[in-house]
């Protein structure tokens, strides 16, 4: 049984069969997610970012900070994937990244920048790709072999998943 505060949309779960129109959605998404992420904050205490979203869960602070390093690393295994045959992904421990103390003495609007600036660039890299393109692979430890449309869907997935969890906990909490 899935946990539904955890995985508030569900587990990934990537479309096996994927048209041109299907991406497009994908890749358009991108620039929605921080007008979203920061309308859903924009009336947050420094308390309230604070807050797990779950118990033994992260704050919402270190969530957004989770963002954008998991986003940074995204836009880097895209790009390593066009360039490279068959790159493998390099994972990290996001566990313990999130246990640094830059995941607490940070603002969000620094990461909350950082994604702004880097979803325009993802957005203008993947907007002028070929369908060819997006057929290249990459090895996940996660996924094991993909193709760069199962790695937007995840990349979009991984986006609206945290941000479910913050909506959550915001809905819980009555904020």
């Amino acid at each position: 049984m899935i946990d539904k505060t955890r995985y508030p949309i569900g587990q990934f779960d990537p479309a096996l069969i994927f048209f041109e129109e299907d991406r497009d959605k994908f890749i358009n998404q991108i620039l929605l997610i921080i007008p979203k992420l920061r309308s859903l904050i924009s009336h947050l205490t420094i308390d309230q970012l604070q807050t797990p979203y779950r118990d033994g869960g992260w704050s919402i602070q270190q969530i957004i900070h989770h963002m954008a390093d998991n986003d940074m690393n995204a836009y880097l295994r895209f790009k390593r994937a066009l360039t490279e045959i068959e790159p493998a992904a390099s994972s990290y421990r996001e566990d313990l990244w999130g246990d640094l103390h830059d995941y607490f003495e940070t603002d969000i609007e620094i990461s909350l920048l950082l994604l702004e600036s880097l979803h325009k660039r993802f957005y203008i890299l993947l907007h002028k790709l070929d369908s060819g393109q997006f057929s290249r692979t990459l090895r996940t430890q996660a996924l094991g072999l993909i193709n760069l449309d199962t790695a937007l869907q995840r990349f979009i997935w991984h986006n609206h998943h945290h941000i479910s969890q913050i909506e959550s906990l915001i809905i819980r909490k009555a904020w």
